[in-house]
């Protein structure tokens, strides 16, 4: 064949091209990636600045959980596994990389030595560490690394497996490297995502075992402890590893320095605490302000022993609500929702039940810059805007606040709202009974799973019934209230949806059509709202800390209008009760503390 000069020119324009298009599409291998902007610690860095560097090791720290466990598989939708196993405690499981508890969103190499990414997030490169191995010795490979996201997207939690669809394909591009193309090219956030919270699995060890399967055999992982002992459903001991392969790492200075974990389990929060007072576990992080305001009167506490203090954090407060099951009809319509809301009484509860330690929540994001303030304008109302006429009005406006009542326990003037509505909505009061056109009363079953709900629940029953509304209290231990939610068979259950400063990715397992009726989901209200959708788009899409911002405002906005949920409250700080044998930073970091921080201040 003969080459003309003209299509020599025309090859070496078209390499050329090819050659920039490729240099625009790669990027540096970093030690870190963050959702916006740089990240806060160098290449080099030592230690994250919310840990004790020096912290001694050894020693054993005693935790506890309630209920029971049957399983010591973390991922998948059946049995309850055991505490301490999922890869967020930083224990057992690990990941490619390691968040920082002190940025909004910045992972640091673990499992990876180097991550790389181009500027529009396409995809994302990790080359692991020559060093990282699996507790038996055996190292961790890119095979081991595409084999955990094949059987994540097939056999996790449903919320799991829809992000690791999102991935379009996975292949090996070194000896230690992997890359991960993605689908949806507008979702920034993947690649952390697939840094920070995909677990590394051993390919060999499940060779010829079902990930699925609940099971008690300790699954080989990559961590700094390894299972030392299971009592089926009563405890389970972690024992350091002193092989662990990533000792020495900056991820890892001044973490994990007990010799042995050990989690108690015990039936109920009323037992639980009873123990830690007789100095069977050693923290507790206190969820319940009566509990707090009432029952910490102890010796511990009175000679020192035991220390009490509230944390200051700096996270959103999340959504803590009482979930209407929109699959059921009768929730359907907002007017009702919205009544329903009205005959919540906030104002009496926190006096006379909660001794005022709560404030009542009117955004998942409260206590940050992502909290709507004002009418929506510039960006926010930009999202908006091409949702005007199907979403409600209001959200044009301020920002949604719950009703107020007057705090007597019979808020006349929210209930004779609240009937005006379901009047409007076609729910009226026939024979005494709230009723539809069809003659069938207005029933709710309110499920609950924690016996510190149920005052709060049988409470608000009763304004119900004074609308007429036949309300039930239903407790039901964690295994029957795990398959009620996984199963969406409920009326009304208590829910909280945890948030952080990056939202992303788990709104839409909380809120998305694509979620809505994906069994052992965690979109328990089944919202399915293309406005919504629209807005988690943005989440993911966003570039700068404005953009984010203005998108998690606008996705608020959309859900607290629409009434899907009726909000409840928050806590003021992160209580903590900590015998004083055990030890903790001076730094708390915006995220709280952990106890893989933590160390043996004294033997026992």
């Amino acid at each position: 064949m003969t080459v003309t000069p003209s299509i020599r020119r025309l090859s070496l324009v078209a390499a050329c091209a090819l050659f920039l298009a490729a240099g625009q599409a790669r990027a540096e291998p970093s030690h870190a990636i963050a959702m916006l902007g740089d990240p806060k610690y160098p290449a080099g860095f030592t230690h994250f600045d919310y840990v004790n560097p020096d912290a001694p090791k050894g020693g054993s720290l005693r935790l506890h959980a309630l209920g029971a466990f049957d399983s010591l598989i973390p991922y998948i939708v059946r049995g309850k596994p055991a505490a301490g196993l999922h890869h967020g405690s930083g224990m057992y499981f690990e990941t490619l990389a390691a968040r920082a508890r002190d940025e909004p969103f910045t992972l640091y190499g673990l499992l990876a030595e180097t991550i790389e990414t181009p500027a529009d997030r396409t995809w994302v490169e990790f080359t692991l560490r020559p060093e990282a191995r699996f507790s038996d010795g055996s190292p961790v490979t890119v095979d081991d690394v595409i084999f955990s996201w094949e059987t994540l997207k097939e056999k996790s939690r449903p919320n799991a497996r829809a992000t690791w669809s999102r991935v379009a394909g996975v292949r090996q591009t070194g000896p230690r490297s992997v890359r991960f193309d993605f689908a949806n090219t507008d979702d920034r956030e993947l690649p952390l995502l697939i840094a920070g919270f995909m677990p590394v699995l051993s390919k060999a060890w499940w060779s010829g075992r079902e990930f699925d399967a609940t099971t008690l055999e300790p699954p080989l992982a990559s961590g700094a402890y390894v299972i030392a002992e299971v009592d089926p459903g009563r405890s389970i001991t972690f024992r350091r590893n002193p092989d662990y392969w990533g000792n020495g790492l900056p991820v890892n200075a001044g973490r994990h320095n007990f010799d042995e974990i050990r989690y108690d389990y015990f039936r109920d929060a009323s037992v639980a605490l009873e123990a830690f007072k007789a100095g069977d576990y050693d923290l507790r992080v206190e969820g319940d302000a009566t509990r707090w305001a009432t029952q910490y009167d102890f010796p511990a506490v009175a000679d020192g022993r035991v220390e009490r203090t509230v944390l200051e954090t700096g996270t959103p407060s999340g959504l803590s609500a009482l979930t209407f099951n929109l699959r059921k009809q009768k929730f359907r319509d907002m007017r009702v929702r919205d009544a329903l809301i009205h005959a919540f009484d906030f104002e009496w509860l926190n006096r006379a039940l909660l001794h005022g330690g709560y404030a009542r929540t009117a955004s998942m994001f409260t206590g940050s810059d992502m909290a709507p303030a004002g009418p929506p304008d510039g960006p926010e109302l930009a999202l908006l805007e091409p949702w005007r006429g199907q979403i409600p009005d209001a959200v044009f406006g301020p920002p949604y606040r719950p009703p107020v009542t007057d705090g007597s326990g019979r808020p006349r003037a929210n209930l004779k709202h609240a009937a005006a509505l379901l009047d409007e909505a076609g729910w009226r009061i026939v024979d005494g009974a709230r009723r539809n056109e069809a003659g069938e009363p207005f029933q709710i079953e309110i499920t609950i799973r924690r016996p510190s709900n149920e005052k709060i629940a049988l409470a608000y029953a009763r304004n119900l019934k004074r609308l007429g509304i036949e309300a039930a209290v239903r407790l039901v231990e964690s295994a029957q209230f795990q398959g009620l939610i996984d199963t969406y068979d409920f009326d009304m259950v208590f829910g909280f949806w945890g948030v952080s400063l990056s939202p992303g990715n788990e709104q839409q397992n909380y809120w998305s059509s694509r979620t809505a009726d994906l069994p052992g989901g965690r979109n328990w209200a089944g919202v399915a709202d293309p406005a919504i959708d629209a807005m988690i788009a943005a989440l993911g899409a966003a570039q700068t800390r404005e953009e984010l911002v203005a998108a998690a405002r606008a996705l608020d906005r959309i859900l607290m209008w629409n009434r899907y949920v009726l909000p409840l409250y928050h806590d003021p700080g992160q209580r903590i009760a900590r015998w004083t044998r055990v030890a903790q930073p001076d730094v708390i970091p915006v995220y709280g503390l952990q106890v893989q921080t933590m160390w043996e201040a004294a033997p026992r």
